[in-house]
């Protein structure tokens, strides 16, 4: 039986483990802030490969294998998973030329565009995980909508499920009224329905992250929400 790809790639390279994340990291992306320029970048480079994303990619390689063993279909690697810390000023009015956080995306396939997706922050002023499905393409949203629609009873018993983890669906990202076509009586359907995203989060301190134990505490996270990411999936016709 051929080995799942999150698995070959942490045999192929491994990492060293994830022990946390250092004070360093924190203090990096504070001074980063008050010192948005390259020449003050080049000079902390080797602090920011260190001290962000060394960890960070040995915190996602990690998950990999243990997502891999635990047969939830969620991968990334050093490479692909974290997010260029330039920020992309074309359209914005803020010029400045560095993001001052840090995160990672896993998904099905690796890619960051691919369909479902667990996210790790890490930001002085707030981290946090989070799951599901961000900003669905628009042909994607319809699926999934026409799937929480016809399988109404089993959406219910995934939000249900999602409290009694303690989590919930957030509601950061809603329509006021019903997305057109979709006219439906029963409250909650209808709540899940004006969602522009299908996203739990949750915020992480500041000591979970520089913990070891980060990588059980995300585990024990995706498998809570890993039934909205099936759910999903299924829709979509990947999973």
């Amino acid at each position: 039986m051929r080995k799942p790809l999150a698995s070959k790639l942490h045999e192929d390279f491994p990492a060293p483990p994830f022990e946390g994340f250092a004070p360093g990291a924190f203090t990096f992306f504070k001074m980063l802030k008050q010192n948005q320029d390259k020449t003050w970048f080049a000079a902390h480079k080797a602090q920011y490969e260190a001290e962000v994303t060394a960890p960070m990619g040995a915190l996602v390689c990690e998950l990999s294998a243990r997502f891999a063993k635990a047969g939830l279909s969620l991968q990334g690697d050093a490479k692909r998973s974290l997010f260029r810390i330039n920020r992309d000023v074309r359209f914005s009015n803020d010029k400045s030329p560095y993001k001052t956080h840090a995160g990672a995306v896993m998904t099905r396939t690796g890619e960051k565009n691919s369909p479902g997706l667990l996210y790790i922050h890490l930001d002085p002023e707030g981290c946090f995980m989070a799951a599901g499905f961000y900003h669905p393409e628009p042909a994607d949203l319809q699926i999934l909508r026409e799937g929480i629609v016809h399988h109404a009873a089993a959406w219910v018993k995934l939000e249900k499920a999602l409290a009694g983890h303690g989590l919930a669906l957030s509601r950061d990202d809603t329509l006021i009224r019903p997305p057109k076509g979709f006219e439906v009586d029963d409250e909650e359907i209808l709540a899940a329905l004006k969602l522009k995203s299908w996203v739990v989060k949750r915020e992480l301190t500041q000591g979970e992250m520089r913990e070891a134990g980060l990588v059980q505490t995300i585990m024990e996270f995706a498998l809570a929400v890993s039934p909205v990411l099936k759910f999903g999936w299924t829709r979509l016709g990947v999973g």
